[in-house]
């Protein structure tokens, strides 16, 4: 089975200290629970952008993602492609001897979604925990404006401040450690 989706989004990370806080926060705006995941995303070293394998626990099917998106902190347009396939260990295994493992990012991921946007609560081994919104857009200059409204506006609503804005990807943070 292979399967690939290709779209514009614009999305945004930040850390929060407390994700009981937001997940409160998220359930009084009636947020819809999506379900909780243990995913572990491979990521490999490629000459731009970004590329990795995400394995989801309980799941036959693993995506490989690639995606392109400037480091910025808050709300920021992305490029991503998305080819989802089975026998997975087959797959990870032949990519592996291809191209070099950059990092490894394992993390328990619960989605929501809210008007539109998909929330996720994130506690990432060795990082913490962290908050991002994904909204995909049409990808013209005026979706794109406009999906960075609506993210600045729930950041507001579930108080998302400037200051916990994180501009870098889970993989770059891992690899500076």
């Amino acid at each position: 089975m292979l399967k690939s989706v290709e779209h514009k989004m614009v999305d945004l990370k930040a850390r929060v200290p407390d994700l009981r806080v937001v997940r409160e926060k998220l359930e009084e705006l009636e947020a819809q629970p999506v379900g909780t995941f243990h995913q572990v995303d491979t990521y490999f070293e490629i000459p731009k952008g970004r590329l990795k394998l995400r394995e989801t626990e309980g799941k036959n099917t693993a995506q490989l993602v690639y995606y392109e998106r400037k480091n910025s902190a808050g709300p920021r347009g992305s490029d991503v492609f998305i080819l989802e396939m089975s026998k997975q260990t087959d797959f990870r295994n032949a990519l592996k001897k291809i191209v070099k493992t950059k990092v490894t990012v394992d993390k328990i991921r619960e989605i929501l979604r809210y008007e539109g946007t998909q929330v996720h609560l994130d506690t990432v081994k060795e990082l913490g925990t962290f908050i991002e919104f994904e909204r995909i857009v049409s990808g013209g200059a005026y979706s794109i404006s406009k999906g960075r409204r609506v993210l600045e506006k729930l950041m507001k609503k579930l108080g998302v401040t400037p200051e916990s804005l994180e501009k870098m990807s889970y993989s770059d943070l891992l690899a500076l450690r």
